[in-house]
């Protein structure tokens, strides 16, 4: 059987890169010493994390402090300060950037007794220390997400500072220049603030895990189960970029970082079978960034989410459920009427690996995913559960190239139950067993065949971890400023005051105005500092409105997302027409199109929080308004692409347009004419299509 060539994707090799798009600033390409002291800084950042998350031997502060000392060692390491110049070295100043931003980290550490008898009463040494720290958090995010995210800061800072001289209801009581910097870097309100206690535990070991689990070759597992399932039916090369870009969301919270790894595959492959490079291109952009919904690892903003809302993560994960199996649907039934508009036909069988024969040959790698569903949903803390999947991650990768060298099936037998014996010991002895059986198969590696290559994986997962993330952490910490000096001012109570009083009038166009700076807002920053601004400012007013507490935050949640998704600045479509080798604006509005339900659902879910298993939901409510989703996805996606059982007519067109709008609308009546005249239009079509066949 000549089966598609995924040997791009084989275990323990990175993930494939593309030179033409990065998805944050330009990185250096380093060689010699430089690399390999990165490489070491890479290494010692991972290590230090897995400690706290293992240990938790410092104070909360401390840990978050000494969190982004490391994320600006790096990003000055890795990141120039403009795209000019040799990018092969790094110049004396980034060297004393790095070096000092690091030391400085220490600060909280060293002087920790010292700083909470003067709390609120900073010194002169401790307004310098914090100045130069909050500069450099300034500059590496510049330096990473560009200027836009520093500026929407940086205007925040100076409201902060000369917010007094403002009229009327913008102007506040004016604040010194010490109680700033205070607010910022001394306490938890600022640049180490919740956001980046989040990403200094739960964030990063998830993200860990993801690149543990990359490296160990489930991008081709997700691929060949896709394939095996979906590959021969009609459209079926797009239909293996929803399914495995869906899969690949399980683990990876990167919409972009998505479309650059599963696109690679996916993109060439539709192309082959006749899709557009625009379509494909769009299709893999919607599937990827839908991943940022799709449980259980959600992306970081989950995490913020619970931590700011204090609620258990598996509440976050209940209510994106729904929408993010809808998600899917649209971009599934999307491109099957895009198939079938085109006449387009599956992968041939003969070129399809088996989905059974995939699943038998590299099952191990689902079982960390399996565990860590498991804990989140029973009562265990997400950093609990991602340092377990983490661990049973590299207990399999190191395993598996053990066993691999034994001729003897009894003998494999042997050595997994000795394995497993040994981490079960888990729960009685805690980490340590864990530790002695990860250090004991090292060990092992170094002495067979095959087995330093192993290690080498778990070396570049631990370096890839780091480096990926650069971009979340730094954001996290940037976007402190913004909490900060909303805290210190109360000027969120402003624009959710004018919230309040659009809302009285009309909650809709309340929502059109949050969803209106969500894009807005997107277009410059991503969508983790996004949905932090937004929803200090915004989901107070849609709370008060009436809005259930979880969905207004995830109301501002996926309009974030979905920033990605619209032009003029479409992350994930410039992502994929740098594979697609297309327009990246024709790419970023057809992947709108294809992402309809994105747009939509939010609005659904305030209207009728059984959507997101909020309220008081029955499950005949919740199962009644799926339904009445998933016809009104139908509709849509038909108006979209012309294309039902057959062509539609323009004045067929907009029939359904309206049919799926009285579905959607959240207003006496209009269920009924949405049911009605979604029945007349598929006996009509049936009808067309048997006059047709007939004729």
């Amino acid at each position: 059987m000549a089966e598609l060539d995924l040997h791009a994707h084989a275990p323990g090799a990175a993930p494939p890169s593309n030179d033409e798009f990065q998805e944050h600033g330009v990185q250096r390409k380093l060689g010699g010493v430089a690399l390999r002291i990165l490489v070491a800084v890479a290494l010692m950042f991972s290590s230090y994390q897995l400690i706290v998350a293992a240990f938790h031997p410092l104070s909360s502060l401390v840990i978050r402090s000494l969190h982004v000392g490391f994320l600006l060692m790096l990003t000055f390491l890795l990141y120039p300060r403009s795209t000019k110049g040799n990018l092969t070295a790094v110049p004396w100043y980034d060297w004393l950037l790095a070096g000092g931003g690091f030391m400085l980290a220490f600060y909280h550490w060293v002087f920790e007794a010292d700083l909470i008898q003067r709390a609120g009463d900073p010194s002169t040494t401790d307004l310098a220390v914090g100045a130069i720290v909050v500069v450099m958090v300034f500059e590496a995010s510049r330096r990473i997400m560009g200027a836009a995210l520093p500026i929407i800061c940086g205007t925040f800072l100076l409201y902060g500072m000369f917010g007094q001289y403002l009229p009327g209801a913008l102007a506040h009581r004016g604040y010194g220049f010490d109680q700033i910097i205070d607010q910022l870097f001394i306490g938890t309100e600022g640049i180490y603030g919740t956001p980046t206690m989040v990403s200094a535990t739960y964030i990063f070991l998830f993200i860990l895990f993801g690149a543990f689990l990359e490296h160990a070759g489930m991008i081709r597992l997700f691929n060949n189960v896709a394939l095996g399932l979906v590959g021969s039916a009609q459209g079926g090369p797009a239909k293996v970029a929803v399914i495995s870009s869906g899969l690949m969301g399980t683990i990876s919270g990167s919409g972009v970082a998505n479309v650059l790894t599963v696109g690679q595959f996916t993109i060439p492959l539709m192309k082959r079978f006749g899709y557009s490079g625009v379509f494909a291109g769009a299709v893999e952009a919607t599937a990827s960034m839908g991943g940022q919904i799709m449980p259980p690892v959600m992306g970081a903003v989950a995490f913020i989410m619970a931590e700011t809302l204090n609620v258990p993560y598996t509440d976050i994960v209940k209510a994106a459920v729904i929408p993010a199996v809808l998600y899917y649907f649209t971009a599934f039934v999307m491109v099957h009427l895009e198939a079938g508009r085109m006449k387009l036909t599956g992968v041939p069988k003969d070129q399809i690996p088996s989905a059974w024969r995939s699943l038998k040959a590299d099952w191990h790698l689902a079982l960390p995913l399996a565990a860590l569903v498991w804990m989140l949903f029973h009562g265990f803390t997400p950093m609990f559960a991602g340092l377990t999947g983490l661990a049973l991650t590299a207990i399999l990768i190191l395993g598996a190239a053990l066993a691999a060298r034994m001729s003897q099936a009894a003998f494999r037998y042997v050595f997994w139950l000795a394995i497993g014996l040994g981490a079960a010991s888990f729960l009685q002895w805690g980490i340590y067993p864990i530790l002695a059986i990860i250090a004991a198969l090292c060990l092992a590696c170094l002495w067979v065949r095959g087995g330093r290559e192993t290690l080498g994986t778990l070396k570049s997962s631990l370096v890839d971890g780091a480096k990926q993330g650069l971009v979340v952490g730094m954001a996290c910490a940037v976007v402190g400023v913004i909490i900060g000096v909303l805290t210190l001012t109360g000027a969120a109570s402003t624009f959710a005051g004018f919230i309040l009083d659009v809302g009285e009038k009309s909650l809709f166009l309340s929502l059109l105005l949050t969803m209106l700076v969500c894009l807005v807002l997107g277009t410059g920053i991503p969508t983790i500092p996004n949905y932090i601004i937004t929803s200090a400012i915004a989901a107070p007013a849609l709370l008060k409105l009436g809005v259930p507490l979880i969905v207004s935050h995830m109301f501002v949640f996926y309009f974030g997302i979905m920033a990605d998704l619209t032009p003029p600045v479409a992350l994930a479509a410039f992502a994929a027409a740098s594979i697609a080798k297309d327009d990246p604006d024709k790419i970023g509005w057809k992947a709108t199109q294809i992402a309809i339900a994105g747009y939509v659902v939010p609005f659904m879910a305030v209207y009728t929080p059984a959507l997101m298993l909020q309220g008081d939901w029955t499950v005949a409510g919740v199962a009644y308004v799926v339904i009445k989703a998933v016809l009104a996805i139908g509709l849509w996606a038909a108006a979209t692409v012309g294309h039902f059982w057959i062509a539609l007519k323009f004045s067929e067109r907009i029939y359904v347009t309206v049919a799926a709008c009285m579905l959607v609308a959240a207003v006496p009546l209009t269920d009924e004419i949405g049911f009605a005249m979604a029945a007349t239009f598929f006996g009509w079509h049936a009808w067309q299509k048997r006059r047709l066949a007939v004729a």
